[in-house]
């Protein structure tokens, strides 16, 4: 998936941009948005850096990965479709449960009464996750 499509998928879907702290007097950026939802969902495994250190990341029988590494292990590309498809239960994470019910619950699989663009919209908030991943890789 383009960066551009990402992009314009995570502007369709960023209904919360004035929830994210910029520092004052800027724009919040779309991993800024991110961010917010990262730290909301999946801090507490991963860490607060993504580092795979979160409060119960000792609870689970397989790790957390470093999610800062994940275009290091990827030969220096980060693969914004293989995590969007981990982040949306497409492809299967054992910790993150089954595509129908994630780890998160049905927050980026539920239905928006009445909003036809529905997985547009659980597709942008995906893509907020995949933004903020992109900007922490580290190599």
């Amino acid at each position: 998936m383009s960066s551009f499509r990402l992009l314009s998928l995570a502007i369709l879907g960023c209904s919360v941009v004035l929830a994210a702290q910029p520092a004052i007097g800027q724009e919040p950026t779309i991993a800024d948005v991110g961010r917010d939802y990262y730290v909301r969902y999946c801090s507490v495994c991963h860490g607060q850096q993504g580092k795979g250190d979160g409060e119960f990341a000792n609870l689970l029988k397989t790790p957390p990965p470093d999610l800062t590494m994940i275009a290091k292990r990827n030969d220096g590309n980060f693969p914004d479709f293989k995590v969007a498809e981990a982040i949306d239960g497409r492809r299967a994470i054992a910790a993150h449960g089954t595509g129908d019910m994630p780890i998160w619950g049905l927050r980026f699989g539920e239905t928006i009464a009445g909003a036809p663009a529905t997985k547009s919209v659980i597709r942008g908030q995906v893509a907020l996750f995949v933004a903020y991943l992109r900007s922490i890789q580290q190599q």
